[in-house]
């Protein structure tokens, strides 16, 4: 048991982290990233409304599928997850109005961030159950986090580099997220000892 979970951890925060190999939550990712303090502000936000949607989703599609309307999971978990991101916008404009400010736009975009949906819907395709949902949801975010914090130090260091003129900004940007991206998928196939 213990095992299993270690390994779910480890493969959902590095070797399939949502953002690098999944390709999902790209909008925040490029658009939090310039900074790592707005970066981690990010990642926590996705942190508490993943892990909540992955719990409140779980139940929600128990309720689908006994009332025969499992077609409807989708819909039903758009609506959890623009439910917690409100949630979260009041919390986080009462506590900590700076990170609110900082975070801008892309605060009330967590709602439409597919790595939240994403792995919501991977726990229910993936028969998790609760504790499993909770376990993978932690460590997806832990991962979202692990990858904006990075990439957000590594947009602070390309502002001391010489960059061409032409690559500034945006396209730096992508093309450090691409070396990323390829430095996690070197991980896809490294096999667990336990």
């Amino acid at each position: 048991m213990f095992s299993s979970m270690l390994a779910l951890i480890i493969t959902s925060a590095i070797f399939n982290n949502i953002i690098l190999s999944q390709f999902l939550g790209i909008c925040p990712f490029i658009g939090v990233s310039k900074t790592i303090e707005t970066a981690s502000g990010m990642g926590m936000a996705v942190l508490f409304v993943m892990v909540m949607a992955g719990i409140i989703t779980h139940f929600v599609q128990m309720l689908l599928v006994q009332a025969g309307v499992a077609y409807l999971q989708t819909l039903a978990f758009i609506l959890v997850v623009a439910s917690l991101v409100q949630m979260v916008e009041i919390i986080l404009k009462k506590i900590a109005p700076a990170l609110y400010n900082s975070l801008g736009i892309f605060l009330p975009l967590i709602t439409t961030n597919c790595a939240v949906l994403g792995s919501a819907l991977i726990a229910v395709k993936k028969n998790y159950g609760l504790f499993e949902t909770i376990v993978y949801s932690v460590s997806t975010s832990l991962g979202f986090i692990i990858a904006i914090v990075l990439f957000a130090g590594l947009r602070e260091n390309l502002k001391y580099s010489k960059v061409p003129e032409s690559m500034e900004g945006l396209p730096i940007a992508l093309i450090t997220t691409g070396i990323m991206s390829l430095a996690f998928m070197g991980f896809a196939g490294f096999k667990l000892p336990f």
